[in-house]
């Protein structure tokens, strides 16, 4: 599974083409901006693209949806709580298969009620869920510290610590991260209580 990761807006969002060495069938997450961009990968690779995944509803993750399904004919995977419009839902446990690849979705409420992030083949695309440094942030509609921290420490924090972390936001000291390393320094990831959490987030 080789992922390009690709630099996109000016609020340094990260979309994603996703793709199946074998096959050359992959994905797209999150498409906003600099769509361009996404389609020179595709045609300097040969690409298929054979679904757009959105990590969550927010503009800046899904303003490309309707011009890349134009033209990669893919059809759009959403969370089943999303309320924008895509062809296939998915919940907490579904895979997304592509080629000779699959990612498993994990429902990661808290930034937005339909975050998810996609695990696989060692690698965690975990969307605004958890960035290299910090998390996303809970004051929009919708967002949950409590959810964020259910989300944190009873889902991510018990993946594999090797798992490279390909976050939404290119907000951290790097591009690129592990589950591992941001245990050991990202504050938001220390071990605490619920409601220390809670009046961590404010």
């Amino acid at each position: 599974m080789k992922v390009h990761q690709i630099q996109v807006g000016n609020m340094q969002n990260f979309s994603y083409i996703v793709e199946d060495e074998d096959t050359s069938e992959a994905i797209i997450i999150d498409p906003s901006w600099d769509l361009i961009e996404l389609e020179m990968v595709i045609k300097k690779n040969n690409l298929k693209i054979k679904y757009i995944v959105n990590t969550h509803h927010h503009f800046d993750h899904t303003l490309g949806n309707e011009a890349m399904a134009e033209s990669t004919k893919a059809p759009i995977i959403q969370h089943e709580s999303s309320e924008l419009k895509h062809e296939i839902t998915v919940k907490d446990g579904d895979f997304i298969e592509f080629g000779n690849s699959k990612l498993k979705v994990l429902h990661t409420p808290g930034h937005s009620p339909d975050s998810i992030c996609l695990v696989g083949d060692g690698k965690i695309f975990s969307g605004d869920t958890l960035f290299v440094g910090n998390c996303g942030r809970i004051d929009l509609p919708g967002g949950s510290a409590k959810d964020l921290y259910h989300s944190l420490f009873d889902v991510l924090h018990k993946l594999d610590e090797n798992l490279v972390m390909y976050s939404g936001h290119n907000y951290g000291g790097s591009e690129i991260s592990t589950l591992g390393q941001e245990k050991i320094t990202n504050h938001v990831m220390q071990k605490r209580t619920e409601q220390q959490f809670l009046d961590m987030m404010g």
